[in-house]
């Protein structure tokens, strides 16, 4: 359907692609993957003819028509509803409609037989091109990628950048192109709309190309995947989980086969060198050389599996509670989101806050930040420093500076080696870290504002959407790094791979109350497809007993304000025996400590009796909270 042929082209002095081929057939469903910057968006670009190949040629068949979906129509606005902007895909029948309503309102005025001839013509021609059901399936798909009815009639110019794209993938699916390409559809989708999409092209009819960084997209939707990597395209047929067993084998072939050919190198060089000043090696030596010029070169594996370690500095460990909302509600007008909802963040928590958009995760994580005016009570714990790290945080980076500078102005106490390390970890080395942010992809630009987040020396963090525009490898670093943090957090994602990975809590809003599954995601999924089975069994009739409600007096009601406080110095005792704990250890591991027996004892000594001041406090604090309940 599509041949791509020896492909070349250059951005100044760079290639992304030189002599590079692809064939596309008739329903490949092909994923493009690739580090950012490599050319992915550049070659859908190429294919559509919106760039000019320096060389080659890309050839298709004279009845492939293609459907692209990039991050351009972003900007697109239209003063007509999202229903008709959809709608545009039938372009033929739609033009048909008007004229059918056109004659119609002459024929109320000057009835002729050639009216009626011209009207049945275009009713046909209509009927033929499926006009009748063309509103149905536009209203079917706008629904299916997270639309609600009401919506429909709405101006495409009230939504915002995100919504405004879903509008346009709606019409390129409506419109089914030979060849439909999409660019990273999935960062402007949820998971219900992401699962729809999945469905819609696993039965596509025609062939599918898609950029993204979703593997579990990829996983569901297509059959081949495409690598770009050292501008050329290298084709793995089956999917992601395919690609990367199919790779690792790859990877030990060519390394195997690059060792033997520098050792053969090697070999061939010494002999060059021993025997090229003896006239009767001459000849052997002159074919040794041209053996070595002719040699096509094989390339060292590049491992992109990154394995990082990164340091954490807290300037302080909060305390037990990190946040408590009590009785919270919030609307916009007429839009409930939350009421009288309750939600408690302990320290060490790593949550998870998924569902669908519109249900309010971006209002909560803003709530949890204390950005957010609420009905009801917020309480921050003891100790608690918040990050929150957002798509707007990319907004707030200073364009002048240089990737460096910007990391020092996070306000840390690392020393300049130090965050070129943590740079480093971010893909961003030697002069790199000198480019200024103003030149830097969105992809590059998401990698510093993550890394200035991440060194903030936060024990609380709020990351929203965090993996957009992330590629597999920046994506692979994050994940190690928020393995390794040690303080708390919770995320907003639609990334089914990346919550698999961090979380050990998932949250969702349900009946506008905060929902939490006490477990990874996969055991959510679990427990959600085993209730979902309960929930077309009847349930049996249980009378509820409620516990009946007393009143507490005065005397009660001033102990249970005592009990808390006294709750309140445990938990700092608590913190600070851990402190003593800690400084504890790093005495311990000093040269001149571990070194010397008696003051190794010594230390051994007070450890141990931190360690058994912390287990009595950690008791007494079970003990009081347990009262404090009964109380209450």
């Amino acid at each position: 359907m599509i041949s791509i042929n020896n492909i070349s082209y250059f951005i100044g002095g760079r290639a992304l692609y030189e002599n590079a081929s692809l064939h596309i057939k008739p329903k490949d469903k092909i994923g493009l993957i690739g580090l950012n910057g490599k050319g992915k968006s550049t070659l859908l670009k190429l294919i559509h003819g919106d760039y000019k190949l320096d060389a080659g040629d890309i050839s298709m068949s004279k009845e492939c028509s293609i459907g692209f979906l990039n991050q351009d129509l972003l900007s697109y606005q239209s003063e007509d509803s999202i229903l008709n902007v959809a709608m545009m895909a039938f372009e033929e029948a739609v033009d048909a409609h008007k004229k059918i309503e056109g004659i119609l309102k002459k024929l109320e005025t000057e009835y002729s037989d050639e009216l009626v001839e011209k009207l049945t013509k275009q009713q046909e021609k209509f009927e033929r091109l499926e006009g009748y059901s063309m509103q149905a399936k536009a209203e079917e798909i706008l629904e299916g990628i997270g639309f609600k009815t009401l919506d429909l009639e709405r101006p495409l110019k009230e939504f915002s950048g995100g919504w405004r794209m879903r509008v346009m993938l709606a019409k390129l699916l409506l419109e089914k192109p030979s060849l439909l390409m999409l660019d990273e559809p999935t960062n402007h989708l949820d998971l219900p709309s992401i699962e729809w999409i999945e469905n819609y092209l696993r039965t596509y009819e025609g062939s599918v190309i898609v950029v993204s960084h979703d593997r579990h997209f990829l996983n569901n939707t297509v059959s081949k995947i495409v690598e770009v990597a050292n501008s050329q395209l290298t084709a793995y047929e089956g999917n992601y989980d395919f690609y990367l067993e199919e790779k690792e084998l790859r990877s030990e072939i060519q390394k195997n086969a690059f060792e033997n050919q520098q050792s053969k190198i090697k070999q061939t060089e010494k002999f060059i060198e021993r025997f090229r000043a003896k006239a009767t090696k001459a000849r052997q030596v002159q074919s040794r050389v041209k053996s070595l010029e002719r040699m096509d070169v094989i390339e060292d594996v590049v491992d992109d599996t990154a394995v990082v370690n990164f340091k954490f500095n807290f300037k302080q460990q909060s305390g037990r509670h990190v946040i408590r909302l009590d009785n919270v509600s919030k609307a916009y007008g007429d839009l409930q989101i939350l009421k009288n909802s309750v939600g408690h963040i302990e320290r060490g928590d790593k949550i998870a806050l998924i569902g669908a958009n519109g249900k309010g995760k971006s209002t909560l994580l803003r709530i949890i930040a204390g950005t957010e005016n609420i009905s009801g009570k917020r309480e921050q714990g003891h100790n608690v420093i918040t990050g929150f790290y957002a798509q707007h945080q990319l907004e707030s980076l200073g364009i002048e500076n240089e990737i460096l500078e910007e990391l020092k102005q996070a306000g840390t106490s690392k020393t300049e080696l130090e965050l070129r390390q943590v740079l480093g970890c971010f893909l961003f080395t030697n002069d790199d870290v000198f480019k200024k942010i103003k030149v830097l992809s969105g992809g590059e630009k998401s990698r510093v504002a993550l890394a200035k987040t991440l060194i903030s020396e936060c024990n609380f963090l709020l990351l929203d959407e965090p993996t957009n525009h992330l590629d597999f490898l920046s994506e692979n670093i994050l994940i190690q790094a928020l393995q390794q943090y040690q303080g708390t957090f919770i995320t907003v994602s639609h990334n089914r791979h990346f919550v698999t990975q961090v979380a050990n809590k998932i949250w969702y809003i349900e009946n506008h109350q905060i929902k939490e599954y006490p477990g990874t995601y996969d055991e959510y999924l679990y427990w959600k497809s085993q209730n979902e089975v309960q929930d077309t069994i009847p349930a049996p009739k249980v009378e509820k007993k409620e516990k009946p409600k007393r009143e507490r007096n005065d005397q009660e009601e001033k102990q249970l304000v005592n009990a808390k406080k006294e709750l309140e110095k445990i938990e700092q005792k608590i913190e600070a025996t851990e402190q003593s704990l800690k400084d504890c250890e790093n005495e311990m591991s000093k040269p001149d400590v571990f070194g010397n027996p008696d003051k190794l004892l010594t230390f051994n000594t007070k450890y141990n009796d931190l360690k058994s001041s912390l287990e009595a406090l950690n008791k007494e604090w079970e003990n009081k909270a347990e009262a404090i309940d009964e109380m209450e």
